[in-house]
Protein backbone atom coordinates (compact mmCIF):
# COMPACT_ATOMS: atom_id res chain seq x y z
CA UNK A 1 0.00 0.00 0.00
CA UNK A 2 1.51 3.49 -0.57
CA UNK A 3 2.17 5.41 1.92
CA UNK A 4 -0.10 8.59 2.70
CA UNK A 5 1.75 11.85 2.83
CA UNK A 6 1.71 15.37 2.73
CA UNK A 7 1.74 14.95 -1.03
CA UNK A 8 -0.54 12.82 -1.51
CA UNK A 9 -3.86 14.28 -2.92
CA UNK A 10 -6.98 15.08 -1.06
CA UNK A 11 -8.86 12.12 -2.61
CA UNK A 12 -6.41 10.09 -1.65
CA UNK A 13 -6.51 10.63 1.73
CA UNK A 14 -10.53 10.36 1.84
CA UNK A 15 -10.41 7.05 -0.09
CA UNK A 16 -7.88 5.86 2.10
CA UNK A 17 -9.17 3.28 5.41
CA UNK A 18 -6.60 5.18 7.42
CA UNK A 19 -6.80 8.79 6.51
CA UNK A 20 -10.37 9.39 5.76
CA UNK A 21 -10.76 8.93 9.89
CA UNK A 22 -8.44 11.75 10.64
CA UNK A 23 -9.06 14.27 7.70
CA UNK A 24 -12.92 14.02 8.97
CA UNK A 25 -11.50 14.55 12.75
CA UNK A 26 -9.61 17.68 11.95
CA UNK A 27 -12.81 19.32 9.92
CA UNK A 28 -15.44 18.44 12.47
CA UNK A 29 -13.18 20.04 15.08
CA UNK A 30 -13.71 23.31 12.69
CA UNK A 31 -17.45 22.59 12.28
CA UNK A 32 -16.67 21.64 8.24
CA UNK A 33 -18.09 18.15 6.43
CA UNK A 34 -15.64 16.30 4.32
CA UNK A 35 -17.85 17.15 1.31
CA UNK A 36 -16.19 21.01 1.41
CA UNK A 37 -12.88 19.12 -0.07
CA UNK A 38 -14.91 17.81 -3.04
CA UNK A 39 -13.14 20.55 -5.62
CA UNK A 40 -9.83 20.15 -4.96
CA UNK A 41 -10.09 16.33 -4.17
CA UNK A 42 -6.42 16.39 -6.79
CA UNK A 43 -4.66 18.77 -4.72
CA UNK A 44 -1.68 17.51 -2.09
CA UNK A 45 -2.30 17.72 1.44
CA UNK A 46 0.08 19.86 1.73
CA UNK A 47 -1.79 22.50 0.04
CA UNK A 48 -4.93 23.19 2.66
CA UNK A 49 -2.35 25.11 4.30
CA UNK A 50 -2.30 27.96 1.64
CA UNK A 51 -5.69 27.49 1.36
CA UNK A 52 -6.50 27.97 4.70
CA UNK A 53 -4.80 31.61 4.84
CA UNK A 54 -3.54 30.93 7.69
CA UNK A 55 -6.39 29.20 10.02
CA UNK A 56 -3.96 25.38 9.63
CA UNK A 57 -0.43 25.54 10.76
CA UNK A 58 1.95 23.41 8.89
CA UNK A 59 1.90 21.05 12.09
CA UNK A 60 -2.03 19.90 11.57
CA UNK A 61 -0.40 18.08 8.25
CA UNK A 62 2.66 16.86 9.90
CA UNK A 63 0.02 15.50 12.65
CA UNK A 64 -2.04 14.70 10.43
CA UNK A 65 1.20 12.43 8.58
CA UNK A 66 2.45 10.86 11.40
CA UNK A 67 -0.87 9.22 12.70
CA UNK A 68 -1.30 8.23 9.50
CA UNK A 69 2.29 6.21 9.26
CA UNK A 70 2.43 4.78 13.22
CA UNK A 71 4.14 8.33 14.13
CA UNK A 72 6.40 8.63 11.45
CA UNK A 73 7.06 11.00 8.16
CA UNK A 74 7.42 8.43 5.63
CA UNK A 75 9.33 9.12 2.03
CA UNK A 76 7.47 11.67 -0.27
CA UNK A 77 9.09 10.13 -3.10
CA UNK A 78 6.34 7.33 -2.59
CA UNK A 79 3.42 9.09 -2.62
CA UNK A 80 2.86 9.12 -6.33
CA UNK A 81 2.30 13.07 -7.15
CA UNK A 82 3.48 15.49 -8.96
CA UNK A 83 6.79 16.58 -8.16
CA UNK A 84 8.44 19.58 -9.70
CA UNK A 85 11.09 18.99 -11.98
CA UNK A 86 13.92 21.96 -11.64
CA UNK A 87 15.82 22.12 -14.95
CA UNK A 88 19.37 23.44 -14.01
CA UNK A 89 21.00 26.23 -15.60
CA UNK A 90 17.79 26.67 -18.02
CA UNK A 91 17.90 30.60 -17.20
CA UNK A 92 21.03 30.73 -16.89
CA UNK A 93 22.85 34.25 -17.38
CA UNK A 94 19.25 35.66 -17.98
CA UNK A 95 17.24 38.48 -15.84
CA UNK A 96 13.79 37.67 -15.54
CA UNK A 97 11.68 40.17 -13.76
CA UNK A 98 8.43 38.43 -11.71
CA UNK A 99 5.75 40.45 -10.32
CA UNK A 100 3.54 39.13 -7.41
CA UNK A 101 6.40 37.93 -6.18
CA UNK A 102 5.94 37.86 -2.75
CA UNK A 103 2.86 34.64 -2.77
CA UNK A 104 0.90 32.50 -4.84
CA UNK A 105 1.92 31.67 -8.81
CA UNK A 106 4.42 34.95 -8.57
CA UNK A 107 5.80 33.39 -5.63
CA UNK A 108 6.40 29.82 -7.59
CA UNK A 109 7.75 31.30 -10.63
CA UNK A 110 10.24 33.57 -9.26
CA UNK A 111 11.51 30.17 -7.55
CA UNK A 112 11.57 28.48 -10.14
CA UNK A 113 13.33 30.87 -12.11
CA UNK A 114 16.10 31.54 -9.36
CA UNK A 115 16.64 27.57 -8.98
CA UNK A 116 16.94 26.82 -12.75
CA UNK A 117 19.94 29.07 -12.49
CA UNK A 118 18.22 32.91 -13.37
CA UNK A 119 18.75 36.65 -12.02
CA UNK A 120 15.77 37.21 -10.36
CA UNK A 121 14.10 40.91 -9.94
CA UNK A 122 11.11 40.17 -7.48
CA UNK A 123 8.02 42.38 -7.37
CA UNK A 124 5.01 42.93 -4.68
CA UNK A 125 3.11 45.47 -3.09
CA UNK A 126 3.78 43.89 0.28
CA UNK A 127 7.52 44.51 1.22
CA UNK A 128 7.36 42.07 4.07
CA UNK A 129 6.12 39.68 2.53
CA UNK A 130 8.60 39.95 0.02
CA UNK A 131 11.64 39.62 1.81
CA UNK A 132 10.24 36.57 3.40
CA UNK A 133 10.03 34.97 -0.12
CA UNK A 134 13.66 36.18 -1.05
CA UNK A 135 15.37 34.91 2.19
CA UNK A 136 13.77 31.30 1.19
CA UNK A 137 16.17 31.80 -1.92
CA UNK A 138 18.71 32.35 -0.17
CA UNK A 139 22.03 31.82 -1.72
CA UNK A 140 19.91 32.61 -5.20
CA UNK A 141 20.31 35.80 -7.67
CA UNK A 142 17.33 37.95 -6.10
CA UNK A 143 16.86 41.68 -6.07
CA UNK A 144 13.75 42.39 -4.35
CA UNK A 145 11.59 45.49 -5.39
CA UNK A 146 8.80 46.44 -3.18
CA UNK A 147 6.26 48.84 -5.40
CA UNK A 148 2.75 49.77 -6.93
CA UNK A 149 3.45 48.15 -11.20
CA UNK A 150 0.45 50.89 -11.85
CA UNK A 151 2.99 53.76 -10.61
CA UNK A 152 5.28 55.19 -12.89
CA UNK A 153 8.38 55.44 -10.15
CA UNK A 154 7.96 51.91 -9.21
CA UNK A 155 8.29 51.21 -12.75
CA UNK A 156 11.07 53.04 -13.19
CA UNK A 157 12.60 51.40 -10.17
CA UNK A 158 12.11 47.90 -11.19
CA UNK A 159 13.44 48.97 -14.69
CA UNK A 160 16.84 50.21 -12.85
CA UNK A 161 17.07 47.06 -10.73
CA UNK A 162 17.27 44.60 -13.41
CA UNK A 163 19.88 46.76 -15.61
CA UNK A 164 20.35 47.08 -19.57
CA UNK A 165 19.15 43.62 -20.39
CA UNK A 166 16.01 42.29 -19.41
CA UNK A 167 15.39 38.98 -21.03
CA UNK A 168 12.20 37.72 -19.82
CA UNK A 169 9.22 39.57 -17.61
CA UNK A 170 6.57 37.34 -16.54
CA UNK A 171 3.14 40.11 -15.69
CA UNK A 172 1.64 37.68 -12.49
CA UNK A 173 0.38 40.49 -10.30
CA UNK A 174 -3.33 40.90 -10.01
CA UNK A 175 -6.59 40.91 -8.05
CA UNK A 176 -9.70 39.54 -7.72
CA UNK A 177 -13.02 41.44 -7.92
CA UNK A 178 -16.04 40.77 -5.95
CA UNK A 179 -18.18 38.64 -8.37
CA UNK A 180 -20.67 41.52 -9.36
CA UNK A 181 -22.35 41.79 -12.58
CA UNK A 182 -22.22 44.84 -14.90
CA UNK A 183 -25.06 46.88 -12.84
CA UNK A 184 -24.03 46.54 -9.23
CA UNK A 185 -19.75 46.65 -10.58
CA UNK A 186 -18.82 50.21 -8.80
CA UNK A 187 -16.30 52.97 -10.04
CA UNK A 188 -14.04 51.50 -6.79
CA UNK A 189 -13.54 47.95 -7.85
CA UNK A 190 -13.93 48.55 -11.99
CA UNK A 191 -11.05 51.10 -11.17
CA UNK A 192 -9.30 48.52 -8.66
CA UNK A 193 -8.96 45.77 -10.84
CA UNK A 194 -8.40 47.76 -14.72
CA UNK A 195 -5.40 49.18 -12.95
CA UNK A 196 -3.71 46.36 -11.43
CA UNK A 197 -4.50 43.83 -13.39
CA UNK A 198 -4.40 45.91 -17.59
CA UNK A 199 -2.54 48.84 -16.65
CA UNK A 200 0.31 48.19 -14.18
CA UNK A 201 0.76 45.17 -17.00
CA UNK A 202 0.99 47.82 -19.87
CA UNK A 203 3.29 49.81 -17.91
CA UNK A 204 5.39 47.55 -16.94
CA UNK A 205 5.55 45.56 -20.61
CA UNK A 206 5.92 48.72 -21.85
CA UNK A 207 9.27 49.63 -19.98
CA UNK A 208 10.61 46.08 -20.22
CA UNK A 209 10.12 45.97 -24.33
CA UNK A 210 12.22 48.65 -24.93
CA UNK A 211 15.19 46.95 -23.46
CA UNK A 212 13.99 43.90 -25.34
CA UNK A 213 14.01 45.41 -28.32
CA UNK A 214 17.30 47.16 -28.03
CA UNK A 215 18.91 43.47 -27.33
CA UNK A 216 16.21 42.07 -30.62
CA UNK A 217 15.63 39.27 -27.89
CA UNK A 218 13.22 38.80 -25.09
CA UNK A 219 9.66 36.79 -23.27
CA UNK A 220 6.74 38.00 -21.96
CA UNK A 221 4.13 35.75 -20.69
CA UNK A 222 1.21 37.62 -19.23
CA UNK A 223 -0.72 36.19 -16.70
CA UNK A 224 -5.11 36.27 -17.60
CA UNK A 225 -7.01 33.75 -16.68
CA UNK A 226 -10.20 31.24 -17.47
CA UNK A 227 -12.25 34.50 -17.04
CA UNK A 228 -10.18 36.09 -20.10
CA UNK A 229 -11.93 33.20 -22.20
CA UNK A 230 -15.61 33.01 -21.20
CA UNK A 231 -18.13 35.15 -19.05
CA UNK A 232 -19.43 32.56 -16.04
CA UNK A 233 -15.89 32.27 -14.27
CA UNK A 234 -16.10 35.73 -12.05
CA UNK A 235 -17.32 39.09 -12.15
CA UNK A 236 -17.44 42.20 -15.04
CA UNK A 237 -14.57 43.53 -13.98
CA UNK A 238 -12.21 40.87 -13.31
CA UNK A 239 -13.70 38.97 -16.44
CA UNK A 240 -13.28 42.52 -18.68
CA UNK A 241 -9.56 42.80 -17.12
CA UNK A 242 -8.50 39.37 -18.39
CA UNK A 243 -9.86 39.61 -21.50
CA UNK A 244 -7.91 42.64 -21.68
CA UNK A 245 -4.73 41.52 -20.77
CA UNK A 246 -5.37 38.54 -23.68
CA UNK A 247 -5.73 41.98 -26.15
CA UNK A 248 -2.60 43.30 -25.22
CA UNK A 249 -0.59 39.69 -25.65
CA UNK A 250 -1.83 39.11 -29.11
CA UNK A 251 -1.35 42.84 -30.39
CA UNK A 252 2.14 42.56 -28.87
CA UNK A 253 3.30 39.28 -30.19
CA UNK A 254 2.31 40.65 -33.68
CA UNK A 255 3.76 43.86 -33.39
CA UNK A 256 7.30 42.60 -32.02
CA UNK A 257 6.81 38.99 -34.21
CA UNK A 258 9.72 40.28 -36.36
CA UNK A 259 11.84 41.69 -33.88
CA UNK A 260 13.02 39.07 -31.15
CA UNK A 261 10.49 39.27 -29.26
CA UNK A 262 7.74 36.50 -27.70
CA UNK A 263 4.95 37.17 -25.84
CA UNK A 264 2.45 34.68 -24.90
CA UNK A 265 -0.33 34.34 -21.83
CA UNK A 266 -1.63 31.74 -19.57
CA UNK A 267 -5.38 31.48 -18.82
CA UNK A 268 -5.16 29.72 -15.26
CA UNK A 269 -8.30 27.79 -13.96
CA UNK A 270 -8.57 27.34 -10.09
CA UNK A 271 -5.40 27.93 -8.30
CA UNK A 272 -4.78 26.92 -4.62
CA UNK A 273 -3.39 30.44 -3.70
CA UNK A 274 -4.90 31.09 -0.51
CA UNK A 275 -5.31 34.78 -2.06
CA UNK A 276 -8.61 36.48 -0.26
CA UNK A 277 -11.58 37.67 -2.39
CA UNK A 278 -12.76 41.04 -1.23
CA UNK A 279 -15.39 42.07 1.32
CA UNK A 280 -18.84 42.50 -0.01
CA UNK A 281 -19.00 39.91 -2.79
CA UNK A 282 -21.89 39.97 -5.04
CA UNK A 283 -24.79 37.76 -3.73
CA UNK A 284 -26.72 38.12 -7.33
CA UNK A 285 -23.44 37.19 -9.26
CA UNK A 286 -22.17 34.43 -6.67
CA UNK A 287 -25.57 32.77 -6.94
CA UNK A 288 -25.09 33.19 -10.84
CA UNK A 289 -21.82 31.58 -10.88
CA UNK A 290 -21.64 29.48 -8.40
CA UNK A 291 -22.98 26.05 -10.77
CA UNK A 292 -20.67 26.65 -13.59
CA UNK A 293 -17.73 27.08 -10.75
CA UNK A 294 -18.59 23.98 -9.06
CA UNK A 295 -17.94 22.40 -12.53
CA UNK A 296 -13.99 23.08 -12.62
CA UNK A 297 -12.37 19.87 -13.16
CA UNK A 298 -9.41 20.35 -10.75
CA UNK A 299 -7.73 23.07 -8.75
CA UNK A 300 -4.01 23.44 -9.24
CA UNK A 301 -1.20 24.04 -7.36
CA UNK A 302 1.16 27.58 -7.55
CA UNK A 303 3.90 25.31 -8.80
CA UNK A 304 2.31 23.84 -11.23
CA UNK A 305 1.36 27.34 -12.56
CA UNK A 306 4.81 27.85 -12.64
CA UNK A 307 5.99 25.19 -14.54
CA UNK A 308 3.59 26.48 -17.51
CA UNK A 309 4.85 30.09 -16.84
CA UNK A 310 8.43 29.27 -16.98
CA UNK A 311 8.21 27.23 -20.11
CA UNK A 312 6.76 29.72 -22.26
CA UNK A 313 9.47 32.38 -20.42
CA UNK A 314 12.35 29.81 -21.82
CA UNK A 315 14.15 28.73 -24.46
CA UNK A 316 12.16 25.52 -24.95
CA UNK A 317 9.42 27.75 -25.94
CA UNK A 318 11.32 29.18 -28.66
CA UNK A 319 8.63 29.43 -32.04
CA UNK A 320 5.46 29.68 -29.56
CA UNK A 321 4.15 33.23 -29.91
CA UNK A 322 0.89 34.79 -29.20
CA UNK A 323 -0.16 32.15 -27.37
CA UNK A 324 -2.96 31.95 -25.02
CA UNK A 325 -2.32 28.67 -22.88
CA UNK A 326 -5.34 27.06 -20.58
CA UNK A 327 -3.51 25.92 -17.68
CA UNK A 328 -6.47 24.78 -16.41
CA UNK A 329 -6.96 21.33 -16.22
CA UNK A 330 -9.17 21.37 -18.67
CA UNK A 331 -11.87 23.19 -17.80
CA UNK A 332 -11.47 25.63 -21.11
CA UNK A 333 -12.76 22.61 -23.49
CA UNK A 334 -16.15 22.20 -21.45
Amino acid sequence: MTALTAQSTIGDWLTDETGRPLIEGILGAAGIGADKLEPVRGLPLQQLVALSQGKMPQSVVDDLVKQANGGVIPDEAESGAWREQVTPGRFAGKTVIVTGAASGIGRATASRVAREGGRVIAVDLSEERLNEAVEALAGADVTAVAGDITSDEAIDRIIAAAGEKIDALANVAGINDDFSPLHETSDQVWERVMNVNVTGTFKLSRAAAGRMLDASRGAIVNVSSEAGLRGNAAGNAYTASKHAVIGMTRSAAFMYAKDGIRVNAVAPGGVATGIPFPPNMSEAGSARLRPFQQAIPTVATAEELAASITFLLSDDAVNINGVVLASDGGWSVQ
